[in-house]
């Protein structure tokens, strides 16, 4: 949710704050601060607003300083203002928080009796006073800390600082994310990897309970358990080398990041079956399943957040299809919440595209508790899910910094197809025709989808016709049903657009009252065994005033007969998802675009879910 930067070294700390505060203005964007030992204690600056906000208020040239810490804010607790902007600090000790402290109105009525005075509505600022506090009673800065930790409750990631410890820093996390990167006289560490790419390539993630301890010259890592539990942990073979290169982290002429990583996903659905294409035993082991295992499987489990989960409902129908086993598709935010039936061995699938998302955590450790095996389909090397995870399995998507996820679900897609390729030939459901031609259609996809984006521009005419709507209406049937469910969500995410994303055969059993003269209606109608259904539902809205704008591969069959056609290539019918998810984010995007929102932090949303 929030964004946090460290530094500690040899450099000039504050332009390599607000570089990483940058990136990471995506996690956070309604505040920000940054914090510096100035050689004589701490400086603070901080704003509501944005980076460039901050920019503003910071003195020219900027101050020379070694160590910092910097915080981009998603609101929680308090409205965005300066007031509650971070940093927090308390008797020269600094803090920076990403999480929720459930337990704060407790403890700041404790400290406010014992004379603490609190200037902001957060829930942050009764950390930097109860370490300070620790600190008054004889205690070590890192014993305070660790004391501090055994009082919170909740999910949290912390920098902190000190101006009693010149040149130290430490990093903190329970729940939510930290990443602490390795330099050469320099350290970092930030709430996403992206910060870092400029500067250094090996990375460490933090457990949970963690507590670092950074300066230019080294990192030490310690437990917040009890204090003679408390000792060093060893991190020599945690250290992940990470290939992303910093240009991936940027725009790189777009206008958006979201419209280059629409732009991207040829390469990223290439790179991700390049590596399992073909070869079911590989794919198979790296799930860490024997060929025995998957054939005895009953059910499989999946769950997820958002675009993930709209990634796992078409993951079904593949998997359903091709293998004949049966999948549950659930929300990670209601799994735990229902009486689970989890047998012993049972295959339990967790897609997230960061890894970090709270409610997909929680749930593939409740599923791992309960005796399934985990498996988890994600994006980034060395997060906790696949940390925590029995298998993973990694879409090569690369940095995805656009709120508004594209090419991770297209990515995840390619995971799930290539998965249920494996389990039906593993299980002999899979006809031998289909092995042959699945793999080799699926090889044609990249060329498709990059057809595909040389329409963009059509389809910014599209919607420049249909931008002032006030609400849309999304239909598809089939394993389209739940590229109408993203295509809504898209449009609703970037462009704050009412959007309602149905199943096609719903219409008279609810939808259908919402048509009305002019109201926008995407049909999803590839030329499958489905599409006469389709195409019933379409007259329907056509009778009642909807504007209908269908895709389709066969646009012939809908020629004068609805308002608007965008034309897809024709794809095998169980990876036609592909090819109708593009344009539709593609239109979501444009429609945003002309509305005069901010497309890549749309409002109240943050990148990664890492509360619940």
């Amino acid at each position: 949710m929030c964004g946090i930067v460290g530094y500690a070294g040899k450099r000039n700390a504050l332009p390599i704050l607000i570089d990483g505060l940058e990136r990471l203005e995506y996690r956070g964007y309604d505040s920000a601060g940054v914090a510096f030992q100035n050689g004589g204690g701490i400086e603070i600056f901080k704003t509501q607003g944005k980076i460039n906000d901050l920019r503003q208020i910071m003195p020219a040239p900027l101050p020379h300083a070694h160590t910092g810490l910097g915080h981009t804010r998603w609101a929680t607790h308090g409205v965005p203002c300066t007031r509650n902007a971070h940093p927090h600090s308390a008797d020269n000790v600094v803090v920076v928080h990403n999480g929720i402290i459930e337990n704060y109105r407790e403890l700041r009525a404790m400290l406010a009796d014992q004379g603490h005075t609190f200037f902001s509505e957060t829930d942050t600022e009764v950390i930097p006073h109860m370490i300070a506090q620790y600190v008054r009673s004889g205690l070590s800065l890192r014993e305070s800390i660790r004391t501090t930790m055994s009082h919170l409750r909740g999910t949290f990631a912390l920098g902190i600082m000190s101006g009693a410890e010149p040149g130290v820093l430490f990093a903190v996390r329970r729940g939510s994310p930290l990443v602490v990167a390795l330099g050469a006289d320099e350290h970092f560490f930030a709430s996403d990897i992206p910060a870092v790419l400029p500067y250094a390539r090996k990375v460490v993630f933090l457990d949970d309970g963690e507590i670092c301890t950074l300066t230019k010259d080294s990192i030490e890592v310690s437990s917040s358990g009890a204090a003679e539990d408390a000792g060093s942990v060893s991190i020599g073979n945690r250290v992940v080398e990470i290939d992303w290169t910093p240009s991936m982290a940027e725009k790189e002429g777009h206008p958006h990041f979201m419209l280059k990583e629409i732009f991207e996903q040829p390469r990223t659905v290439a790179a991700t079956f390049s590596e399992w294409l073909r070869r079911p035993q590989r794919l198979l082991d790296a799930c860490r399943l024997t060929p025995e295992a998957a054939t005895r499987l009953k059910r499989l489990q999946i769950v997820a957040c958002g675009t993930s989960y709209h990634a796992a409902l078409v993951g079904k129908y593949l998997i359903e299809g091709l293998s004949h086993l049966p999948v549950d598709v659930d929300i990670a935010s209601e799994y735990r919440y229902k009486q689970l039936f989890v047998d012993k061995g049972a295959l339990f699938v967790s897609i997230t595209q960061s890894g970090e998302t709270a409610d997909t955590l929680a749930a593939q450790r409740e599923a791992k508790r309960l005796g399934a095996h985990t498996l988890t389909i994600c994006n980034v090397v060395g997060s906790t899910s696949s940390r925590e995870a029995d298998a993973v399995l990694y879409t090569r998507a690369g940095p995805e910094i656009g709120v508004a996820s594209t090419k991770a679900f297209t990515a995840q897609v390619t995971l799930l197809s290539l998965l249920a390729l494996t389990l039906g030939i593993t299980r002999g459901t899979l006809r031998h025709h289909e092995w042959d031609v699945i793999p080799s259609r699926l090889e044609q996809i990249p060329r498709l989808i990059d057809h595909l984006l040389k329409a963009s521009d059509a389809l910014r005419d599209l919607a420049g016709l249909v931008f002032r709507s006030d609400h849309f209406l999304y239909l598809g049937r089939g394993i389209n049903c739940p590229i109408a469910l993203e295509g809504a969500l898209k449009l609703k995410e970037i462009s704050y657009i009412h959007a309602e994303g149905y199943p096609a055969g719903e219409m008279k059993h609810g939808p259908i009252a919402l048509i009305e003269d002019g109201l926008p209606v995407v049909a999803i109608a590839p030329g499958d065994g489905l599409m006469e259904k389709m195409f019933s539902n379409i007259e329907e809205v056509k009778a009642r005033g909807g504007r209908v704008i269908v895709v389709s591969d066969r646009p012939e069959f809908f020629a004068d007969k609805v308002d608007h056609i965008i034309e897809v290539p024709e794809a095998y019918p169980a990876l036609s998802p592909f090819l109708t998810v593009v344009p539709l984010q593609l239109l979501a995007y444009h429609i945003a675009v002309l509305r005069g929102c901010d497309v890549d932090q749309p409002r109240n949303l943050a990148k990664s879910v890492t509360v619940e």
